[in-house]
């Protein structure tokens, strides 16, 4: 691959400042959204030709090979999860205080290292199942899925309210009004996306009535479909012309907005491609577009919006979770995408996902980001001023 700029760390403009235990009971705090470093934007004649190794993969090689990609927890294993729960829970400590020095697994921590490596550098995701959710309940099944967590990344906000623990359910919100609203609050469906996170993971605690499923590509294998077929949209993604709405999950100070590409190079010799997309965060800009205030979408843009979704689509993997399944995925070089759903009628529980966002800081092996914090234990997320963490049990 081309080499890219200076490996050195950037310059953070800011410093976090002290940070309490009693708010942040962790001792660490969400760096959240910035604006990339713009001198680590590299032009395209800089990008590989073409992406290889493990993190390139075709659906056809999975599809029909679950085995690859699905592990189901032993009575071993879950035996070691429910130990450390139970010892958790018996300590009070705040669930945004969990970590892996108060969440102890003796045998798993060794399988979940190998498993961290490999979807952070590997194909990127798997599915786990059989976690007994139905028998634990949500608080104890939350304990022990943010104390598994803990040894794949570092939790992060997910929204303005400082959610560490977040929940994907439809709470009724108009899926229409997306300068607004946060689309894993509803019911539509979600296009190819990538989170703002290294890993972010999805526990099924309840299934809707219909819909609702998985889907997922290699943003690598998509490049090279990409460079091969369409060089010319891959270009446009790879230009910092791309606005990204931030819904009002805002600092006091902060612009509306960000001025990004979609697909950049990691930092360093042979910098690795890494893609940070998501179109719902485009296309809700049209308020400041509408006003001069920034570009509207080119028909470039808006060409590569469908050459994009589509080449997804036309890649990907389909996995469907059940209760007790969770997924776990990287946002460098995965993107995924959930099928519209609708739920049971009352008084069924309503289709019901945890959420976490985990972080992977570049001195314990996540990517060289061309962003100030790349190299923060929680670095990206959502953080709004002093927000601090909660861990919600339910959706709110």
């Amino acid at each position: 691959m081309a080499p890219a700029a200076t490996a050195s760390l950037p310059t953070a403009p800011h410093n976090l400042g002290p940070i309490s235990r009693e708010l942040f009971p962790d001792g660490l705090k969400t760096t959240g959204q910035h604006a990339p470093l713009y001198d680590h934007i590299l032009p395209f004649e800089k990008f590989p030709k073409q992406i290889t190794g493990p993190t390139v993969w075709k659906a056809e090689e999975y599809r029909d090979h679950p085995e690859k990609w699905t592990h189901t927890f032993t009575e071993e294993q879950i035996a070691e999860l429910s130990t450390a729960a139970d010892k958790f829970l018996a300590s009070k400590t705040p669930l945004t205080g969990i970590e892996k020095s108060n969440f102890e697994l003796p045998t798993l921590a060794a399988y979940l290292r190998d498993l961290r490596a490999d979807l952070i550098d590997g194909k990127g995701f798997i599915l786990f199942k059989g976690f007994p959710v139905q028998k634990w309940g949500n608080h104890k099944s939350a304990v022990a899925y943010m104390g598994l967590g803990t040894y794949l990344g570092y939790f992060v906000s997910q929204n303005s309210r400082g959610h560490v623990l977040g929940h994907v359910k439809d709470l009724g919100e108009d899926s229409t009004q997306i300068d607004k609203v946060r689309i894993y609050r509803t019911n539509a469906r979600q296009y190819f996306h990538a989170d703002d996170s290294d890993i972010v993971g999805l526990l099924c605690i309840a299934k809707a009535l219909e819909g609702g499923e998985s889907d997922l590509v290699s943003s690598h294998h998509v490049y090279n479909v990409l460079a091969a077929e369409r060089p010319d949209v891959l270009k446009t993604l790879t230009e910092p012309i791309w606005y990204f709405d931030r819904k009002g999950e805002t600092s006091k100070g902060q612009e509306e907005y960000i001025r990004t590409s979609v697909i950049y190079l990691e930092r360093g010799e042979n910098g690795r491609v890494y893609t940070k997309w998501d179109p719902y965060y485009v296309r809700s800009l049209t308020r400041f577009s509408d006003a001069g205030i920034i570009p509207a979408l080119s028909e470039a843009q808006e060409e590569a919006l469908r050459v994009l979704e589509e080449t997804c689509v036309r890649h990907s993997l389909h996995m469907v979770l059940d209760i007790g399944d969770i997924q776990f995925l990287s946002n460098a070089h995965i993107l995924h995408a959930r099928t519209a759903y609708r739920d049971h009628a009352p008084p069924a529980p309503r289709r019901h996902l945890m959420r976490l966002w985990l972080a992977t800081p570049e001195s314990e092996g996540g990517w060289k980001l061309p962003f100030w914090d790349s190299n923060e234990k929680k670095r990206g997320g959502i953080q709004v001023d002093d927000q601090v963490p909660v861990a919600p049990i339910d959706a709110e």
